[in-house]
């Protein structure tokens, strides 16, 4: 999954930028709101954590303009600011959730989480194909009844080919779901975390069939 973290304090955004890619997301950071209404313009991210108090353009602005363009990528409000009044601005702007500081990280991920969830229209809490379930609260994939361990970056990759079971998903849609802009690798690093994902589902009746000139699909059977 990949986040947009608008923060303008330095030290919550390098600690809360690091512990959200320790949890397997990849996530891009601008601590400007101009800057931060460029990039909702040009990528695609799967939510978005927004601080209000932005230099150059304030938070709430950076969501009007992104509803005003048709963009449902959830939002997460995230501030100092208690006010009654802000909160319900942002919410009526279509903010998805809000929380505001300080938080406890389970608590944030909780919630981007349940948006994410909503966004891509999963009611139920976990997602299955075959022996393999996913459970979306915790993050945390089985395989035939056990715990399926995996590495961040390829927990990730298999997460976006399981909410995506039975469709192609690109080289390059894969690689921009996984990895934040500031990556110094190239594409074909999918190639590697798609192939130790296959080792890790041989004999359990799935498979990640490669299409070409589409990408890869998930199936089983």
């Amino acid at each position: 999954m990949r986040l947009l973290l608008v923060e303008d304090s330095v030290k919550l955004a390098t600690w809360l930028g690091r512990s959200l890619e320790h949890h397997g997301y990849a996530v891009d950071q601008t601590r400007d709101g101009a800057e931060a209404d460029a990039l909702l313009r040009t990528e695609a991210y799967d939510a978005v954590v927004l601080d209000l108090s932005l230099p150059s353009l304030d938070g709430l602005t950076v969501l009007q303009r992104l509803r005003e363009r048709g963009n449902a990528c959830p939002v997460v409000i995230l501030t100092a600011r208690g006010e009654l009044d802000d909160r319900v601005k942002g919410l009526n702007l279509g903010a998805d959730d809000y929380l505001a500081k300080p938080f406890d990280l389970k608590e944030l991920e909780a919630r981007l989480q349940a948006v994410i969830r909503r966004s891509k229209g999963l009611s139920a809490a976990t997602v299955a194909l075959g022996s393999l379930v996913y459970d979306n609260s915790s993050r945390v994939f089985t395989l035939r009844g056990k715990r399926l361990i995996l590495r961040p970056k390829e927990h990730a990759v298999l997460e976006v080919l399981l909410l995506r079971a039975g469709k192609a998903v690109s080289k390059a849609a894969l690689y921009e779901s996984v990895f934040s802009m500031d990556a110094t690798t190239g594409r074909e690093v999918v190639e590697i975390y798609v192939h130790r994902i296959r080792k890790r589902l041989e004999d359990t009746g799935l498979s990640i069939v490669t299409l070409r000139g589409l990408g890869y699909v998930l199936e089983a059977g």
